[in-house]
């Protein structure tokens, strides 16, 4: 779990580096991750983007339903779907990539998911200045096919010198908006208990997390999620009733108004808007990729 949740927050992490920081070796490292490939518990690596990284936004809808493509065909009628998380309780979770007219947007939503019921319809507004360059943008296009490529065949299939390539990654690795990442199977970690907790937030945001990080960074299986008012916790557990005595703590939490629960039991990051944003930003003669709330 402890590798799991590295490659998590950093896919690039090298393998000696983890064995470094949790007492293993890097072979003994390697080892246990072909293991988690071998078994399906990782499915595979990713660069995730959060949408306002190019300039998009994003909604957030929990619905009621749990077939994938029944609730896929009615997210596309709202926008491009980014992530669809179906959770123990017959719900499902969704993010969609919106270009344009939220408040528009977030009504046709309503108006059009007639064979779902909607439990919940949200932005999540996040506040990203996106600095991407057409040089990062032909990286990321190569990071997309394998996140933890190393860094002379990037330079071979990009044309960019060794240099040039290590400069942009480190830049991607430093913006809020993008994680090198990894998609796991929820019913794979037999011993675990993978789930999230949305929490809503009439305090400080800041201040609300950092108590948060206090009480809870050990259970921690990604860092959080941060919006305008919104924090995410990606917690594990190894029981349902420590699950639910973690629960009741962040509810507790000065700051969190409200919090709901989620227990993922399939992950689906859908990349096709990403490939699509990346070719629209190539052709723009200038690149205007940041979204800002005030």
């Amino acid at each position: 779990m402890q590798i799991l949740s590295r490659l998590l927050n950093d896919c690039r992490e090298s393998d000696r580096q983890i064995g470094m920081k949790i007492g293993i070796t890097g072979g003994a490292v390697s080892a246990r991750i072909r293991k988690m490939l071998s078994n399906e518990v990782i499915k595979s690596f990713s660069l995730k983007i959060e949408p306002p990284a190019f300039g998009f936004g994003v909604l957030y809808i929990v619905v009621t339903g749990e077939d994938l493509d029944k609730i896929l065909n009615q997210v596309k009628l709202v926008g491009e779907p980014f992530f669809v998380v179906p959770c123990v309780g017959g719900i499902t979770v969704c993010a969609i990539v919106i270009k344009e007219d939220m408040k528009h947007k977030i009504e046709l939503a309503k108006n059009l998911m007639k064979d779902v019921r909607v439990l919940s319809i949200f932005e999540a507004v996040q506040s990203i200045n996106s600095d991407l360059t057409k040089t990062d943008l032909a990286i990321i296009e190569e990071l997309m096919k394998n996140p933890r490529e190393k860094i002379d065949v990037i330079a071979k299939n990009t044309d960019f010198s060794t240099k040039t390539v290590t400069r942009s990654i480190e830049k991607l690795q430093g913006n809020e908006a993008i994680m090198f990442s990894l998609v796991y199977e929820p019913t794979k970690l037999k011993d675990f208990i993978p789930f999230a907790i949305l929490n809503w937030i009439n305090d400080d945001v800041k201040k609300t997390l950092k108590q948060l990080n206090k009480e809870f960074s050990e259970y921690y299986m990604q860092k959080p999620f941060v919006a305008k008012n919104q924090i995410v916790l990606f917690l594990y557990s190894d029981n349902i009733f420590k699950l639910d005595e973690l629960m009741q703590k962040v509810r507790k939490t000065q700051g969190v108004t409200t919090a709901d629960l989620f227990i993922p039991k399939k992950i689906a990051l859908l990349q096709e808007w990403v490939k699509n944003a990346v070719k629209e930003a190539e052709r723009s003669p200038t690149l205007h990729l940041t979204y800002q709330v005030n």
